[in-house]
């Protein structure tokens, strides 16, 4: 059973071992979900330690059976009736995403159980991301009337075919084994190798990539999909999913439901139509532009997505979303408007709109200035 925190233990514990660091997201009972607190004390401690030469490598884990389950649900939607009243957490998240991606020591994520969208963030960029038969990947924004973010516009558009589009929209679940086929993680290990692994790793006192990866091959498996994963079903998914629009997508997959062989697509196909429209459209503008966007790019507009949406635009899909998914709990969400081709393409573009300069997501591009542009510096926190 895991250990439950008291409100006393920090949700972030952050160790220090010679030359090893880590961090443990701390928030068991919660699913390790990401919270202002969370992004806060993580962005301090990345920074300090890349700074730090005597750091060499960083791993990261979840407390109890979850990685993290991602952004904190609840926090939005108290927040639904302030305006921008979550913008510190989401500027500093998209601000330390790109520090991930572009982190310049060794990290190695130990990714068991939950590991879904703003918790996957920590994990799929990494230089190495061990996952287990227990870990559960997706990204299921979309669903609930949201947009795939945390850079998840980048992953997903960057995957071979058109796999980003399916995992976006329809929310599909991934486990240990697909999640390293897919690309999207480095090493598969048993779930009970694990804490074997992170011993030898802080025993190794090194982050020279070679011994790293040498260290956690002497633990991992390889990987053999099992016959009915989805990933054996790419030459449909590609077919399907890489139609110009959500309705030509559907339309694709509910001809390809009716042949033999292809009852895996029913369930999917229900969940794909119970789904808010207004988040299908806005995902597939989403993912289809990562295409072309370089990383920095891709988290601008996710910002811009965020900020816009949260503000309610075009739509209040996401609190309703929310609303029936973890607040009421009946499932049984009202969509406005309840239909895709109600879901005006014009109002989509308007939350893809740029924003004034100085409200902009500042992406520290340049290597001197690599660790500014922090939301305490931006429009936001004056």
């Amino acid at each position: 059973m895991a250990k439950e925190v008291s409100n006393s233990e920090p949700v972030v514990i952050g160790e220090e071992i010679d030359h090893v660091r880590l961090i443990t997201l701390n928030k068991p009972r919660h699913l390790n979900v990401i919270s202002s607190e969370v992004v806060a004390l993580l962005a301090e401690y990345l920074e300090k330690w890349e700074k730090d030469e005597q750091v060499a490598l960083i791993l990261i884990k979840g407390a109890g059976r979850a990685f993290s389950a991602g952004g904190d649900l609840k926090m939005f939607y108290e927040g639904r009736k302030s305006k921008d009243s979550c913008v510190e957490v989401i500027y500093r998240m998209y601000w330390l995403c790109y520090h991930i991606h572009t982190y310049k020591k060794t990290q190695v994520a130990l990714a068991q159980g939950i590991t879904m969208g703003g918790g996957a963030s920590l994990v799929v960029p990494m230089k190495f991301s061990v996952v287990t038969e227990k870990t559960v990947f997706a990204t299921p924004e979309a669903s609930i009337g949201f947009h795939v973010d945390c850079s998840f516009s980048y992953i997903h558009s960057h995957l071979p075919g058109h796999l980003g589009e399916y995992l976006a929209l329809t929310g599909a679940r991934l486990n240990g084994k697909e999640l390293v086929a897919a690309g999207l993680a480095t090493h598969f290990v048993p779930s009970e190798k694990l804490p074997e692994l992170e011993k030898c790793l802080i025993s190794l006192n090194s982050g020279d990539e070679n011994a790293v990866k040498a260290t956690i091959e002497e633990f991992s498996l390889p990987v053999q999909l099992d016959e009915d994963s989805v990933l054996n079903k790419k030459p449909i998914i590609d077919e399907c999913f890489s139609k110009d629009t959500v309705a030509e997508i559907i339309k694709s997959f509910e001809e390809e439901a009716n042949k033999e062989g292809n009852g895996w697509i029913g369930p999917v196909l229900k969940g794909l139509k119970r789904s808010s429209p207004t988040g299908l459209k806005i995902t597939l503008k989403s993912i289809r532009e990562g295409r072309k966007q370089t990383l920095p790019e891709c988290l601008k507009k996710e910002f811009r997505l965020t900020m816009n949406i949260l503000r309610t635009i075009i739509s209040a899909d996401v609190y309703e979303g929310i609303r029936a998914l973890t607040i009421d709990k009946d499932n049984a969400p009202k969509w406005d408007p309840p239909v895709l081709d109600q879901v005006d393409d014009e109002k989509v573009d308007l939350v893809f709109q740029p924003f004034k300069e100085e409200l902009e997501l500042k992406v520290p591009e340049l290597e001197q200035c690599r660790w500014e542009g922090k939301y305490e510096n931006s429009a936001y926190a004056n």
